[in-house]
């Protein structure tokens, strides 16, 4: 991230710190809780944001290295996605050409040929038909034509996409415009490391999932007790590209700038997390020396389950630094929410202490709420529900997946 805008963001930062004061959007919108049970909002949903749109499946460290593979089940149409002997990027339909049985069962792993266990029909990891059982039995198959299915794949700074359709377009200067491309790029995010995954399916909408990361006004209530014991809230900064945006909020130390030069000042200590929603289902909270990855996704039978994947990766300094404080018994294991949350534990932020914070303060607090929110849109008495001028980017997530449905604008309060 450029230096100017980094000052940009603490300024308006500090601005709200010292005043007492959230962000003003200067309007309040009515949101109809029909866009959170409704069979046919879904339905176009799954088709139009899940089976026609580019999906971001991971960073490049989930495919370390040549031989590395990983398998995606989530937006309807089964995933293969490997690095190849030369080091590329693929993604395939994972089905034999035979029969259509997956020929890849683990989550992820190092292969060089795939064999499906059906009738061993055998695949490279580029993706090529290698090698048919009594081939003589079963008749004549050009091989050059039936390989595996692929799909649209690239790999950009950093970012696995891929368009869940062979003839999909993907083109990722279109898709997250220049601004935020080349921002996104200034975080190095191809050299992290995989560090781990947390699964949470529960029953709440999937935008009631992405609402989570919409504001940060609930802080010192609802995480008085874990957030909100490090990260003050109630303040943020906003900037909108094109479908997306960057949700940035005031770290403790934020007043420490204060006679600073503006060319010594770092986003990263000023700031608790610097959050880019990515349409349509993403969160990618980038950091320094590590980064969370949220990819929220519908469950296509009910409109009031959803399912949240939290990558975590780390810089293979960070994970050296933790090896070595363990080997020399320095290393604060993190064992509860309370450790978790105390300073201490957290000078190096390793697997344990991220996904305890996301169970304790995602899974048991803010999707909580959540079920409790989708129970009152399904009883349906509650017609609406009412995004502050304190949320803008409550407001921009919900215009745009409107937008792109062709619904109706949220209406103005007053």
């Amino acid at each position: 991230m450029h230096q100017d805008t980094q000052v940009e963001i603490l300024k308006e930062l500090m601005r709200q710190v010292n005043e007492g004061k959230n962000i003003d959007a200067g309007v309040q919108y009515k949101m109809p809780t029909s866009a959170y049970v409704c069979p046919d909002v879904a339905a176009k949903e799954w088709e139009l944001f899940f089976q026609n749109h580019p999906q971001l499946i991971g960073l490049s460290g989930d495919l370390a290295e040549p031989g590395s593979f990983m398998t995606i089940d989530d937006f309807g149409t089964p995933l293969l996605a490997t690095r190849d002997r030369d080091g590329v990027f693929h993604a395939f339909l994972n089905a034999c050409r035979h029969r259509g049985v997956r020929i890849a069962q683990e989550e992820r792993g190092r292969k060089n040929v795939f064999t499906c266990p059906f009738h061993s029909w055998s695949y490279s990891n580029a993706g090529d038909l290698v090698a048919i059982p009594d081939e003589d039995h079963f008749g004549p198959i050009d091989k050059s034509c039936n390989g595996l299915i692929e799909l649209p794949a690239v790999e950009r700074d950093g970012l696995l996409w891929v368009h869940p359709k062979p003839d999909g377009h993907l083109d990722i200067d279109e898709l997250l415009g220049q601004p935020l491309a080349d921002e996104l790029a200034s975080f190095n995010l191809g050299n992290l490391v995989h560090g781990g995954v947390k699964t949470i399916t529960m029953d709440l909408n999937w935008k009631l999932a992405n609402d989570t990361f919409g504001e940060t006004y609930h802080f010192a209530k609802l995480h008085k007790n874990t957030l909100g014991k490090i990260i003050p809230g109630n303040n943020l900064h906003l900037e909108e590209f094109g479908r997306h945006h960057r949700f940035v909020t005031a770290s403790p130390v934020i007043g420490q700038f204060k006679g600073v030069p503006e060319s010594e000042w770092d986003i990263h200590v000023g700031s608790a997390f610097i959050l880019y929603y990515l349409f349509p289902n993403i969160t990618l909270i980038a950091g320094k020396d590590n980064s969370i990855l949220v990819k929220m996704y519908p469950d296509p039978n009910n409109s009031g389950r959803s399912t949240s994947q939290i990558f975590a990766y780390y810089s293979q300094e960070m994970i050296d630094a933790e090896a070595a404080a363990r080997a020399d018994g320095t290393l604060k294991e993190v064992v509860s929410a309370d450790t978790a949350y105390d300073p201490e534990y957290r000078s190096i932020p390793t697997l344990a202490a991220t996904m305890e914070i996301f169970t304790s303060t995602i899974e048991q607090e803010d999707y909580l709420m959540g079920e409790l929110q989708q129970k009152s849109a399904q009883n349906g008495l509650l017609e609406y529900v009412t995004f502050g001028r304190n949320e803008p980017p409550l407001h921009h997530f919900h215009k745009t997946f409107r937008e792109v449905l062709g619904m109706s604008p949220l209406e103005e309060v007053g």
